[in-house]
């Protein structure tokens, strides 16, 4: 194993989502490698430090009023939201955090951080048996699937005419939260479409920056954000991401 992958596995590792087979690669490489080591000791420190009672903090009785005003106008779906709103804890920093990010890839902390995450879960996918939970080329079959297991289930685009081929999908987790995740395939590479709930307005979709190799797409439409990850060229993964928000867009029409 590499500190590249070793990297990537950090949190994940910590979190007990890793295998068997990668857990043994990933502790005999932290037995070579004294910065890898570093790296988890540092990360153990930070969430033991986060736990302790002195790093709460009394949110101003004003900001649940002000979360609440920043919400888009209640529709079907509305009432729902703001009474899970209501359940929230606001007596705490992390509570406060957690409220004003109900909206998925809207409003968003560190950037780098939501891409590593994005990352670490499209390699996760990749080891054996993280890929599928639901196994079709079928849009309906697969956008049924998720039925029940999100409160609303997301679009589900066939991109086959175009080389993209739907595999399937499965429930992921992403900066602690339930995400969407239709997997395509292009020839032998797998790309992973993270897709959640995001109300507002349409953002063109755009390539990031390059991470430990892989290639990241960012856009939304019709209440939907999107990332998509994968190593296939940039071009093709720009392509696959403008195909998908122009074929998003229209069914939403």
């Amino acid at each position: 194993m590499k500190c590249e992958q070793s990297s990537l596995l950090v949190h994940a590792f910590l979190d007990g989502e890793v295998d068997a087979r990668h857990t043994h690669e990933f502790e005999a490489h932290l037995t070579l490698c004294r910065r890898c080591a570093a790296e988890l000791r540092d990360c153990r420190e930070i969430r033991r430090a986060l736990s302790q009672p002195e790093m709460r903090y009394q949110a101003p009785v004003g900001l649940r009023r002000r979360i609440e005003s920043a919400l888009p106008p209640v529709r079907a779906r509305g009432p729902r939201l703001r009474t899970l709103l209501g359940g929230f804890t606001m007596g705490s920093m992390l509570s406060a955090a957690l409220a004003a990010s109900l909206v998925f890839f809207v409003v968003r902390g560190d950037q780098d951080q939501l891409d590593a995450e994005l990352v670490s879960a499209h390699l996760r996918s990749l080891q054996g048996g993280r890929l599928i939970d639901v196994q079709s080329s079928d849009q309906r079959t697969v956008k049924s699937w998720f039925n029940g297991r999100l409160e609303l289930s997301p679009p589900v685009i066939d991109l086959a005419a175009e080389g993209f081929t739907l595999v399937g999908g499965r429930l992921d987790y992403v900066d602690a939260r339930p995400v969407a995740t239709l997997v395509y395939q292009r020839r032998s590479h797998i790309i992973n479409v993270f897709i959640a709930e995001a109300p507002g307005r349409d953002r063109e979709g755009k390539m990031e920056a390059q991470l430990q190799g892989f290639n990241i797409w960012r856009g939304s439409g019709s209440g939907f954000a999107c990332s998509v990850v994968s190593d296939v060229s940039p071009a093709e993964l720009q392509e696959f991401g403008s195909r998908f928000q122009a074929a998003l867009r229209s069914a939403a029409s």
